[in-house]
C-alpha cells in the first residue's frame, strides 16, 4: 500500500531536496499515482503566481509541474521572502500579512502551524501521496520548539521522513549519523531511512560509508543518487546558485549585475540554456564587462535598497557607458523600476518611507504602493510583434512620458517602456525569455543571425523525465513509499 505522505528532510541547505523532491513526483506519477508536492514552510525570493491568485516557492512550482498539476497556494503555506539580514516579507496562503524579524518570526509559528495543517490536509484529500519537502536541517534542535518545516510538521501530520546527506559538500556520514543522534526517539520513529546525494565518481567506493551509516543510526539505506547534470537546466530557486557555470557559453554576452536582495532570477535560465549565450553574473566588488551585448537588470525583493547597492558598486557609471557605446539594457520588475528617473516609497513598503533618484535612462517614475499584483499574463511585444506569456509580481506603479512607448502590449494593456532610441527596455513581465518567439526574435536583434533553436519549456520537461530515470536506477523508490 502507497503511502500517503513522504517528506525529504535534509542534513543541511542546499543538498539537493527541491531536486529530489521534483524526480520524485514524476516518478511517482509516471507510475500512475495522483501526486502533490508540499512546502510547509519556504524562504526564497524566487516565487511563482499560482491559478488561485497567490505565490508560492519556485521549487513547489517545479514540483507541480513534476506532477503535471497547476499551482495551488496550498503546496507551500508559508513562504518567507528576505528583505534585510534579520527580516523578511511574510506570505501566507499564497497572500502577504507583513513583514517580519526573525524573532519575531518564531513567535508565530505556533499560529501558523496550523494553517500548515489546513493546507496540507486539502492537498492529501486530492492525491494518492503527497511529497513534503522540509527546509534546512532536520535538526535545527534550537529552533525544535516551534518548527513547522522539518520535524515539527512531520511529527504534527505523522508523516515518514527520508533523510537527504549531501556527499559532494564533504562530511556525509557525519551528516546523517548526526543529524540522527540529534533526533528525539519520536521523530526517530518516523524516520524510514536515508539517501546520499551527489555522488561523483564510481559509488560502489561508497559501500563500507553507507554500511556504517546503517550500523550507527538503524536507518534504512535507499540508495546512492549519482551527480544530476540535468539539475542546471531546471528552474532554479536559490540566489546561490545564481552564480554557478552557465549550462552553455555562446558569443552573446549578458551581463547580470547581483542584486543583494535579487529575485525571480529564474528570468536567466532560458538564457543560459541557449548555446548562443553567455550569460555573465557579476557580483559586489566587480565591474561590468565592457563588451556585454547587453546589461540585464533583474528582479529585486527591495528595490530601493538594491539601487543603492547598484550606486555602491558603481555599477550606474558601467551602465551608463554602455549606452553610450551603444549597448543594450532591459529591466525586468525591479530593473526596470531602476531605470526611471525616480522611485519613491512614501509608505514604508519595503522599508522606511524613501525616495531616490533612478537611473535616468527611460522616462518615468514609480511609487510603490501596498497593492501587490499577482496575475499571469500574454501578448506581444510591439517592437517585434512576438508572443510573449509571464507573469507579474510586483508592488509599485510606474508611469510618465517613457510608458507612451510601452515594451508590451499584454490583450491591450500596455506595459513597459522603451527609450526612444530603442537601447534601453523595461517591463515588468517576468517569464519573458521562456517565450521562444520572444526569445528568438530579442537574441537575433542583438546579434543578427544567431541560431535559437531551444524549445524551453519541452526541455524542462524532458529533464524532469530524465531525472525520474536517474532516481528509479539509483533508488529503492518502493522501499520509501510502501508501508
Amino acid at each position: 500500500m502507497t503511502l500517503p505522505a513522504l517528506m525529504l528532510q535534509g542534513t543541511g541547505s542546499d543538498v539537493g531536496k527541491s531536486v529530489l523532491a521534483a524526480g520524485l513526483c514524476r516518478a511517482l506519477v509516471r507510475r500512475g499515482l495522483s501526486v502533490r508536492p508540499f512546502k510547509p514552510q519556504n524562504m526564497s525570493n524566487n516565487a511563482a503566481v499560482t491559478a488561485d491568485g497567490g505565490e508560492i516557492g519556485r521549487a513547489q512550482a517545479l514540483q507541480a509541474r513534476a506532477c503535471g498539476v497547476a499551482l495551488h497556494t496550498d503546496m507551500n503555506p508559508v513562504l518567507l521572502k528576505p528583505q534585510t539580514e534579520t527580516g523578511a516579507q511574510v506570505v501566507v496562503q499564497g497572500q502577504v500579512i507583513g513583514n517580519a524579524k526573525a524573532r519575531d518570526y518564531q513567535a508565530m509559528k505556533p499560529e501558523l502551524m496550523g494553517t500548515v495543517l489546513e493546507s496540507f490536509s486539502r492537498l492529501s484529500e486530492q492525491a494518492d501521496i503527497v511529497v513534503v519537502e522540509g527546509a534546512g536541517s532536520a535538526a535545527e534542535v534550537n529552533l525544535r520548539a516551534a518548527d513547522i518545516a522539518n520535524m515539527g510538521f512531520a511529527e504534527a501530520a505523522q508523516v515518514p521522513v527520508v533523510l537527504i546527506g549531501d556527499i559532494d559538500r564533504g562530511g556525509v556520514i557525519a551528516q546523517l549519523v548526526g543529524t540522527w543522534h540529534l533526533l528525539s526517539d519520536r521523530e526517530r520513529d518516523l524516520t524510514r531511512g536515508f539517501i546520499v546525494n551527489k555522488f561523483r565518481g564510481d559509488p560502489s567506493l561508497f559501500h563500507d560509508g553507507r554500511a556504517i551509516i546503517c550500523e550507527q543510526t538503524g536507518m534504512v539505506d535507499y540508495g546512492t543518487v549519482p551527480w544530476f547534470d540535468g539539475a542546471a537546466r531546471l528552474p532554479r530557486e536559490d540566489a546561490f546558485d545564481v552564480g554557478a557555470e552557465d549550462v552553455a557559453a555562446g558569443p552573446i554576452k549578458i551581463a547580470v549585475p547581483v542584486f543583494s536582495r535579487i529575485a525571480n532570477f529564474d528570468d536567466l535560465d532560458p538564457l543560459r540554456a541557449e548555446p548562443e549565450v553567455s550569460v555573465v553574473m557579476v557580483r559586489s566588488g566587480e565591474a561590468l564587462p565592457g563588451d556585454a551585448d547587453l546589461i540585464l537588470l533583474p528582479g529585486s525583493k527591495a528595490t530601493l535598497a538594491d539601487l543603492a547597492f547598484v550606486r555602491d558598486q558603481g555599477w550606474d557609471i558601467d551602465i551608463a557607458a554602455h549606452v553610450r557605446r551603444g549597448g543594450a539594457v532591459l529591466g525586468i520588475c525591479g530593473g526596470y523600476q531602476m531605470l526611471g528617473r525616480s522611485l519613491a516609497d512614501p509608505d514604508g513598503i519595503e522599508g522606511p518611507p524613501a525616495e531616490a533618484a533612478g537611473l535616468g535612462l527611460l522616462d518615468v517614475e514609480t511609487v510603490l504602493t501596498s497593492n501587490k499584483k499577482l496575475v499571469e499574463v500574454s501578448g506581444r511585444e510591439t517592437h517585434t510583434g512576438a508572443a510573449v506569456a509571464g507573469y507579474e509580481m510586483h508592488v509599485g506603479d510606474t508611469d510618465g512620458p517613457g510608458a507612451a512607448v510601452p515594451m508590451l502590449d499584454l490583450s491591450g494593456q500596455a506595459d513597459g517602456a522603451v527609450s526612444p532610441d530603442g537601447q534601453v527596455m523595461g517591463c515588468y513581465v517576468h517569464g519573458l525569455f521562456s517565450s521562444d518567439a520572444f526569445r528568438t526574435a530579442f537574441l537575433q536583434r542583438l546579434r543578427p543571425g544567431a541560431r535559437v533553436a531551444l524549445n524551453y519549456e519541452a526541455s524542462v520537461d524532458d529533464t524532469l523525465d530524465v531525472l525520474a530515470d536517474h532516481l528509479e536506477a539509483h533508488l529503492e523508490i518502493d522501499g520509501m513509499i510502501n508501508d
